[in-house]
């Protein structure tokens, strides 16, 4: 006979709770004391309870996730090499991210197992070329996701591939007539994450740009639509709860939105920790940063995890950085025990409470895009990039307060560290003049600024001894 247990305790609703953290206040102010402010204009209470909900929100989660990593295609036995080396090591699915029309694609795939799932990224757009892929992948049982995402393109780059109306015909050629990719059609939120936007405004912008996809397909046949499905890729950044919330709201929205146009509801979501809160000083840092991060995008839903190296702003992609990364994935599945158990989240007060505040937060803004034109409207007018400038300065103030903290960085850090001499990329924002359409919107660290003053300090120390 199963045994309840505290059955004698009565239970305490939440008025009494607060009418007791009230009484032990003393007289100071509940909500100046205890309920705290975030960026993403949410207030976190002090505890949350069953009242908080009033039923669960019932997020598919998938049932396993995958373990990525990327690779850059130089040529074709470099790729297969480094594919082979990584699967042999733990990875599940690979990230290759294709520069140029005249690597042979196809003979990289041949050297990876079916079950292994491939995320293409191609840095150009020609139809021709995906579909004799496609038609190659389809004689296959293979999974492979094609990141492709030509409004996402314009708002990074601030131009198209081509033109407007030119990169809508060539994917439309994408969708119409592939059908050997897992899918076709991708929406990159980390860009917007590692610009500065808030979770919501990343949410926003997100559905505003499937919104521009799904009314410029309308057209397709039922089935079609039946079988469409749309990848996001997310940054995560280090507000653990919030993270993990911003992965259950989105496939919540899309959910409800996607039936709405007749698509499919299910979308696939691939994770990585975001270059925003990265330091180049005490790097080491950066570990536990990629760590907690992960973890959000496990427990949120992600589909992939592609974990990033602790040296990656600073260093070119090497073995070690790589190794570590893909150790700290397998540690989590495997000592943690991330890998046994699905939508842990589902049924937590706190988690279920701020992810329909950040749903309900994500939709108001998404309305005002639709009224307001549209999101590519907003993006030429450069309404997106203000709003994104403002909530980037707005966290930046607090980082540079010191209220926002990064250790090693801006708290606690070694003015014996040097770095000067360990640089192989240039970790900071860069800008090269050019003509664009319009502004393109600018990913860029919090800790930026600092360095330079650090490492500025380095050059002329340096220089006075010589």
């Amino acid at each position: 006979m199963k045994q309840l247990l505290f059955q004698e305790f009565e239970n305490v609703s939440a008025k009494q709770w607060k009418q007791k953290i009230q009484a032990d206040l003393k007289g100071a102010d509940y909500n100046e004391k205890l309920v705290t402010k975030t960026l993403h204009g949410i207030d976190i209470k002090p505890f949350y309870s069953s009242e908080d909900i009033s039923e669960s929100l019932s997020i598919p989660n998938p049932a396993h996730w995958n373990i990525c990593e990327k690779i850059y295609i130089t040529s074709e036995a470099s790729a297969v090499n480094k594919a082979q080396e990584k699967i042999q090591k733990g990875t599940e699915s690979l990230w290759f991210i294709l520069a140029s029309e005249e690597i042979d694609f196809v003979e990289i795939l041949k050297s990876i197992p079916v079950e292994v799932q491939v995320y293409l990224q191609c840095e150009f757009l020609n139809s021709e070329f995906i579909l004799k892929l496609d038609t190659e992948i389809s004689k296959t049982n293979r999974k492979v996701y094609l990141r492709n995402d030509i409004i996402g393109n314009l708002a990074r780059s601030g131009n198209w591939f081509d033109n407007l109306k030119s990169d809508h015909s060539e994917l439309k050629k994408i969708i119409q007539k592939s059908s050997g990719f897992a899918s076709v059609l991708s929406i990159d939120l980390g860009l917007y994450q590692n610009a500065g936007a808030n979770i919501p405004q990343q949410l926003a912008y997100s559905l505003a740009q499937v919104s521009e996809y799904l009314h410029h397909f309308e057209g397709l046949d039922s089935e079609k639509k039946a079988s469409f499905k749309i990848q996001f890729y997310v940054s995560v950044g280090s507000d653990y709860f919030f993270e993990i919330s911003k992965i259950r709201a989105l496939r919540w929205l899309f959910a409800t939105i996607a039936p709405e146009f007749g698509f499919h509801k299910d979308c696939h979501i691939v994770a990585e920790p975001t270059k925003r809160t990265k330091t180049l000083y005490d790097f080491n840092v950066n570990l536990l940063r990629t760590t907690t991060e992960s973890m959000s995008a496990i427990l949120g839903g992600a589909d992939s995890i592609c974990n990033m190296p602790y040296d990656a702003i600073y260093h070119k992609n090497n073995e070690f950085g790589d190794r570590i990364a893909r150790n700290q994935l397998l540690v989590m599945r495997h000592e943690s025990y991330f890998g046994k158990v699905g939508n842990v989240a589902e049924g937590t007060y706190y988690i279920e409470t701020i992810t329909r505040q950040i749903a309900e937060k994500a939709l108001q803004i998404f309305k005002d895009i639709e009224k307001g034109g549209g999101f590519l409207k907003e993006l030429k007018e450069g309404i997106i990039q203000k709003k994104i400038r403002e909530s980037a300065k707005e966290e930046q103030n607090k980082f540079d307060s010191g209220e926002l903290i990064l250790i090693g960085t801006n708290k606690f850090e070694n003015p014996e560290d040097r770095m000067k001499d360990d640089l192989e990329l240039f970790p900071f924002l860069k800008q090269n003049p050019r003509k664009t359409l319009l502004q393109p919107v600018l990913e860029r660290r919090l800790s930026e600024a600092m360095e330079q003053k650090r490492l500025e300090k380095e050059t002329s120390a340096e220089n006075s001894q010589n």
